[in-house]
């Protein structure tokens, strides 16, 4: 008789569904990197985001666009070494399944295999639904994007509040419910009307994450670097910084420089005889 190791998180896809069903409300929080995530499992959130905001906060670029499907799979399994409780959910980056569903569900599929993530993420509405059956179809759990959609920021010329009108709204709605009935579990809404996003969470089985879309929806997430205060530059409306680290290290590497310049580190404790 043959064993398996845990092949899932202790928070489930299912465990998320079930979390909606009660009202218990759903903590996601990105990371990319193995001291980080090991500190966010630790502290007990459901799930963690490889995002592709790792090409901001991690290489600098202005957009998410440049990172690549290698690049976002050395992040996650740098983090899958150290996340153990929670859901951990994976993107697909730009370039990575918009040409179409064939090469969508190749890309999901090395995600799990090189990096054995519990799940996917891809940003679209009706343009991505054959992407979306094919990938669950081959077993793999995908979550949706809707709203603001930062791959798509150069067709938006921005990062403007979406939905605001009538009939982005309406198709929105549309799009939630679509991505619902094509098999996701779970669905991102970014950077939309409260009301709205209130409305759509009403309509839906599966459980939505806010990211700007007010408190009325399943779950909230934010980039660990910007609720951390590590990134002083990003400070959008729905932003809550819950520490001001950029302070707090950059004063610590002063210390450190002034006492390595002044002589006084390492002392005769702090050196071996």
């Amino acid at each position: 008789m043959s064993t398996h190791p845990e092949i899932n998180a202790a928070i489930t896809t299912q465990r998320l569904i079930e979390m909606k069903r009660k009202g218990e409300k759903i903590s996601m929080l990105t990371a990319y990197d193995y001291s980080m995530a090991n500190i966010t499992d630790a502290a007990g959130i459901d799930v963690v985001l490889v995002g592709d905001s790792a090409s901001n906060v991690m290489a600098g670029n202005s957009t998410t666009i440049p990172i690549t499907l290698d690049q976002i799979i050395y992040h996650a399994q740098s983090v899958r070494k150290a996340v153990k409780k929670a859901l951990l959910c994976v993107d697909l980056p730009f370039g990575s399944y918009q040409v179409n569903a064939d090469e969508a569900v190749r890309s999901a599929i090395r995600i799990m295999k090189e990096t054995e993530a519990d799940a996917v993420k891809l940003e679209g509405g009706r343009t991505i639904k054959e992407s979306v059956q094919r990938i669950v179809s081959a077993g793999i759990p995908v979550m949706g994007h809707l709203g603001l959609t930062p791959q798509s920021v150069h067709q938006f010329g921005g990062y403007a509040v979406r939905a605001k009108e009538t009939a982005e709204a309406q198709q929105l709605m549309e799009d939630a419910l679509l991505l619902q009935n094509s098999g996701c579990f779970a669905v991102v809404l970014e950077k939309i009307p409260a009301e709205l996003a209130r409305k759509v969470t009403a309509e839906l089985i599966i459980p939505s994450i806010g990211i700007g879309a007010g408190p009325n929806v399943d779950g909230q997430v934010l980039v660990l670097q910007d609720m951390l205060g590590i990134n002083k530059d990003f400070s959008p409306k729905f932003l809550r910084r819950y520490a001001a680290l950029y302070d707090v290290i950059k004063e610590a590497v002063e210390n450190y420089v002034r006492d390595v310049k002044g002589g006084d580190y390492p002392n005769e404790k702090e050196s071996y005889g």
